[in-house]
């Protein structure tokens, strides 16, 4: 058994004596561990080293990729929500295969788990790690950018009980003003991802306002920050503007209005 403590404080250099191939598998089994030391703090973070420093080659990548699909449907959250921060990191290192994006966008809208954080299994993050990959998708020339904003706005009036925290909705709502940074994105899509939201608010339910509809208004104002000053994307994070930012922010005010008059 690798001493991974040790790989880190030795700054992630590869083990000698030991193939990567032989090393990852390792990785990946601690990547759904119950342990937050051995799954956050040492699997993820040699693999994302690695794969950030191209010590995997595009076909190790490809394989890591292949196998983090199933992890979507692993009983256990932690496995189910790191899942994506890999491939997120395999994406970003210029690697991508159609395939993965079905099963990511399955899983997102469907779970139930939204927890940022618990006592014993550490950061689960499901909503943020989600995020990481839907804007590094919809950033990806192969990926059609309405594609992850329908799928954010998707994931955010999906019913549920639990009112996002740990900046989880800040993550979220970076990711879908980076998607909005496309030049290929049409002036109608960049504003009719938001249709659904201004036909669920315009009938709101008997019970008032819902979880879902305060985690999507909260998103959505991320969105708005970011569309006026632009988000830092790409390599150098630089600010970038969004092709159709003033447009942009009208249908956002015009969602604000149905639920906060008062502030437009």
């Amino acid at each position: 058994m690798t001493d991974w403590a040790q790989v880190r404080e030795a700054g992630y250099a590869v083990p000698e004596g030991r193939s990567t191939g032989e090393l990852v598998a390792e990785l990946v089994g601690m990547l759904r561990s119950p342990d937050p030391v051995v799954r956050d703090r040492q699997a993820y973070a040699v693999l994302a080293t690695w794969i950030g420093r191209g010590v995997l080659t595009a076909e190790e990548l490809r394989a890591l990729g292949d196998e983090m699909i199933p992890r979507f449907g692993d009983p256990e959250i932690q496995a189910r929500t790191f899942a994506p921060l890999i491939l997120d990191c395999i994406v970003a290192a210029g690697v991508y295969e159609p395939h993965w994006v079905p099963p990511f966008e399955r899983w997102y809208v469907a779970e139930e788990d939204l927890r940022g954080y618990d006592e014993k299994l550490g950061w689960l993050h499901a909503i943020a790690h989600g995020a990481d990959l839907l804007g590094t998708l919809g950033q990806h020339a192969a990926v059609e950018p309405i594609q992850m904003l329908r799928l954010g706005i998707g994931r955010l009036l999906t019913p549920t009980a639990y009112v996002l925290r740990d900046m989880e909705d800040d993550r979220l709502g970076y990711a879908l003003a980076a998607t909005l940074t496309r030049e290929d994105l049409t002036e109608s899509d960049a504003v009719e991802w938001l249709d659904p939201v201004i036909r669920a608010l315009s009938n709101p339910p008997a019970e008032g306002i819902t979880p879902e509809v305060t985690n999507t208004i909260r998103t959505l104002r991320v969105v708005y920050v970011l569309a006026d000053h632009g988000p830092r994307v790409g390599d150098e994070k630089k600010l970038t503007p969004i092709p159709h930012r003033e447009q942009v922010k009208t249908r956002l005010a015009d969602v604000f209005r149905i639920v906060t008059p008062y502030y437009l």
